[in-house]
C-alpha cells in the first residue's frame, strides 16, 4: 500500500469515506425509525448523494486527504469533526421535512456514526502502518545524534524500508539520551547494540565531518560486516539539491580520507577572470570539470573545443543551465574540431582572441592506446604540438597541458606519448617567450571514464566477480574537482616550460579498495578461506603496458611552490632543434605506419620508456607477417 501513488491513495480514501457516510446515514435512519422504506425513495437518495459530495469537498479543503497516515493526529480529527458536522447541517436542509432529520436524535446519530467511522478508519490505518514499521525489513543504526541525525530520524518515521532503533555518537554528552524514544549509545557499545536490536544497516549522519574524520569512522565500521549508507553532504542539503533521507553509498573520497586544501584565490583568477579561455577536450572528465570551475571565476568568454558532438552538446547544455541558474554573465562558445587541425585551432583562437588555453584533449586509456599506437601518438603528441603552435601564432598568453603520472618512466605507449608532449612544450618554451607553457602532472581521478571505482560498484551490484589485474597494484587518487582546481592554480605559476606535480597523497592498494567496497555493502569476500562468501575478486593479469605502481617525479629534485599541494619538478628537456628532428621522424613513421620505427624512436628519446610488452597494435599484429 505504501508503494501506491498519491493520487491512487486519495482515491481509495475518498471511496472509503463515501461508503462510511452512506452507511452512517442508513444506520442512523434505521435506528430512528426501525425501517428502511424511505431510503428506497430515489429523490431521498439523490439528495443525500449531493450532501455526501459536499462533505468530501469540505474534507478535501480542510487538508484531510493530504495528511500522511503515519502522522494523523489532532488536526485530522478536527477536520473530520468539522466535516461531519457540516454534513449533518447540510443533510437537515437537503432532505424532506417528513424525513427523520426533523428528529434531532436522528441527525446527531448520523454525525456521530460518520465521525466515528471516518476517524476510526484513519486511526486503525495509522496503527497498521506503525506496526508494519516496527517490523520493517531493515532496522538501522544512525551514527551521529546531532541535528542531522535527528532530522534523519524524523524523516525515517514515514519509511517502511528503514526503522531507526539506536543512535551512536562520539560525544559523551549524548550517551544515554533518548531522542524520540531512540537511545544514544557510545561507540564502544556498537557491536552489542547491533546484536541486541538485530540491526542490518548503519546510516552515517555526519555531513559536516571532514573527510579525514569520516575515513577513520568508516575504518571502524568496515569490520562490522553491515552495509553503510550516508546522508548527502552538507552543501547538497543546504542548497536544497537533495533531501536528508536520500541515502547514498559511501563515497570513495571518504575512504581516502583526504581533505582538500582551500585554494589560493589569486591563483584561481590569474589566468581566467576577465579573459577569454579555451578548453580542449571540454567534454571529457577533466575538461568538463575545468569548465565548471572556470565559469565560477568570471571569464569574459569560454571556448569549449571538443571532437565529440555528443560530449560537446552535454557540457554546453549543463553549463548553459548553470549560467542561467547562477546568473553568470559570460559567453559560451561550443566549437567542434580536432586538435590535429592546426588551421582550425588557429582560426578559433584568433577569432575569439583567446588568452588562456587548458589542453585536456588526449587519449588516456592505456590498453586502447597500446592497441592503437599511431592514433595515440597523433592525438597525444601531435595534437598537443599543433595546439601549442596555434597558440603561439595567436599570441595566447598561457598554455597549460594536463599531463599524467603515467608519463614518468612509462611502460606503455600512452604514458610515453604524454611525456613526449611534455618535451615538445618544454622545447617550444625555449624557442619563444610570447606564450608561457606549463604542464601539470597528476594521477587517477575518481569518477573519470574507465575509473575502477564505478566499475567495481557495478560488478558488486551484479553479484561479482570483481576483476582486478594484479593483487599488488597501487594507484594515486584524487577527486575531479580538486584536480581541476589545482590544475588552474598550477597554471598560474611558473615562468615557462615548468612541470608541476600535484600532491596526490598516499598511493592506494586497489585490492584493499575492492575489499572495502564489498564490506561496506554488507557482503563478504569469496575466497578459499571463505568459499561461501558473496563476491569473488578475480585476478586477470596485468594488461599490455600496465604498471604495478605509478610515480609522479622522474628525479628527486622537486621544489615547493605557493601552494602546499603543488610541487615544481626539474627534469630533462630537449632543445627545439632536437625536438623538431624527433617530431619529424615520428611524423614520417606514423604516416608510413612504421610501428617498429616508432618503437625505436620512443626508446631513443629521453622519455624513460621501458616497455613490458612487445608491439600490441592491432593493425600491426595482423599485418606484421605480410
Amino acid at each position: 500500500m505504501m508503494d501506491w501513488s498519491r493520487f491512487f491513495k486519495r482515491t481509495v480514501s475518498i471511496s472509503i469515506d463515501c461508503c462510511i457516510l452512506f452507511a452512517s446515514w442508513v444506520l442512523a435512519y434505521y435506528l430512528r425509525y426501525d425501517s428502511l422504506e424511505l431510503i428506497k425513495d430515489e429523490s431521498f437518495v439523490l439528495s443525500f448523494m449531493a450532501v455526501m459530495l459536499a462533505t468530501i469537498v469540505v474534507f478535501s479543503l480542510s487538508g484531510l486527504y493530504r495528511a500522511v497516515v503515519r502522522f494523523i493526529g489532532l488536526r485530522s480529527m478536527v477536520a473530520i469533526a468539522a466535516g461531519t458536522m457540516v454534513s449533518g447541517v447540510l443533510l437537515h436542509f437537503a432532505i424532506d421535512a417528513n424525513a427523520f432529520l426533523y428528529s434531532l436524535s436522528g441527525n446527531l446519530n448520523y454525525v456521530f456514526f460518520a465521525f466515528a467511522g471516518i476517524a476510526g478508519s484513519r486511526l486503525l490505518l495509522r496503527e497498521l502502518v506503525t506496526v508494519s514499521g516496527r517490523n520493517a525489513h531493515h532496522k538501522v543504526l544512525i551514527y551521529g545524534a546531532g541535528a542531522s541525525g535527528r532530522q534523519l530520524l524524523l524523516a525515517l518515521a514515514s519509511s517502511v524500508e528503514f526503522r531507526a532503533v539506536a543512535f551512536v555518537d562520539d560525544d559523551p554528552s549524548f550517551h544515554g539520551v533518548m531522542i524520540r524514544d531512540v537511545k544514544v549509545h557510545a561507540p564502544d557499545c556498537i557491536e552489542a547494540v547491533i546484536k541486541k536490536y538485530g540491526i542490518s544497516r548503519i546510516l552515517l549522519a555526519v555531513p559536516s565531518a571532514s573527510r579525514g574524520t569520516r575515513a577513520k569512522l568508516i575504518e571502524r565500521l568496515e569490520p562490522l560486516g553491515l552495509p553503510v549508507l550516508t546522508i548527502p553532504g552538507m552543501t547538497d542539503l543546504v542548497d536544497g539539491k537533495m533531501k536528508i533521507d536520500e541515502l547514498q553509498d559511501v563515497k570513495i573520497e571518504d575512504l581516502l580520507g583526504r581533505d582538500p586544501v582551500a585554494p589560493v584565490p589569486s591563483l584561481l583568477t590569474a589566468n581566467i577572470t576577465g579573459k577569454v579561455v579555451m578548453v580542449t577536450g571540454a567534454g571529457g572528465s577533466i575538461g568538463s570539470e575545468l569548465c565548471r570551475q572556470i565559469i565560477l571565476q568570471s571569464p569574459q568568454k569560454l571556448v569549449l573545443f571538443e571532437s565529440s558532438e555528443f560530449a560537446l552538446y552535454e557540457i554546453d547544455k549543463e553549463l548553459t543551465t548553470t549560467l542561467a541558474n547562477q546568473q553568470l554573465d559570460l559567453q559560451l562558445l561550443p566549437v567542434l574540431g580536432t586538435v590535429l587541425d592546426q588551421q582550425r585551432l588557429q582560426q578559433i583562437m584568433q577569432s575569439y582572441h583567446v588568452q588562456t588555453v587548458y589542453h585536456a584533449a588526449a587519449y588516456k586509456h592505456v590498453p586502447l592506446v597500446e592497441f592503437n599506437v599511431i592514433e595515440g601518438l597523433r592525438n597525444n603528441l601531435f595534437g598537443t604540438w599543433h595546439t601549442a603552435e596555434a597558440a603561439i601564432a595567436s599570441k595566447v598568453e598561457t598554455f597549460v597541458l594536463i599531463s599524467t603520472d603515467k608519463a614518468v618512466r612509462p611502460t606503455n605507449v600512452m604514458g610515453t606519448t604524454k611525456r613526449l608532449a611534455e618535451l615538445a612544450l618544454q622545447a617550444l618554451a625555449t624557442r619563444q617567450q610570447s606564450t608561457r607553457f606549463c604542464m601539470v602532472r597528476f594521477g587517477n581521478v575518481l569518477g573519470s571514464s574507465g575509473s575502477v571505482v564505478p566499475l567495481f560498484r557495478k560488478q558488486i551490484k551484479k553479484g561479482g566477480p570483481i576483476t582486478l589485474t594484479h593483487e599488488d597494484i597501487t594507484r594515486y587518487f584524487m577527486t575531479i574537482p580538486e584536480a581541476a582546481q589545482l590544475v588552474i592554480q598550477a597554471g598560474a605559476m611558473g615562468e615557462g616550460g615548468d612541470v608541476f606535480v600535484l600532491d596526490m597523497g598516499e598511493p592506494v592498494k586497489i585490492y584493499d579498495l575492492a575489499k572495502k567496497m564489498v564490506h561496506l555493502t554488507g557482503l563478504e569476500i569469496k575466497n578459499k578461506q571463505n568459499p561461501h562468501g558473496d563476491i569473488e575478486i578475480k585476478i586477470t593479469g596485468l594488461r599490455p603496458g600496465e604498471k604495478l605502481y605509478e610515480e609522479l617525479l622522474i628525479g628527486d629534485d622537486e621544489k615547493p611552490t605557493r601552494h602546499p599541494r603543488i610541487k615544481a619538478a626539474n627534469e630533462v628537456c630537449l632543445s627545439w632543434n632536437e625536438m623538431q628532428a624527433l617530431l619529424s621522424e615520428l611524423s614520417d613513421a606514423s604516416i608510413n605506419y612504421d610501428l617498429e620505427k616508432i618503437r625505436a624512436l620512443m626508446l631513443s628519446a629521453p622519455t624513460g620508456f621501458n616497455p613490458t610488452d612487445g608491439i600490441c597494435d592491432l593493425w600491426w599484429q595482423v599485418n606484421k607477417s605480410m
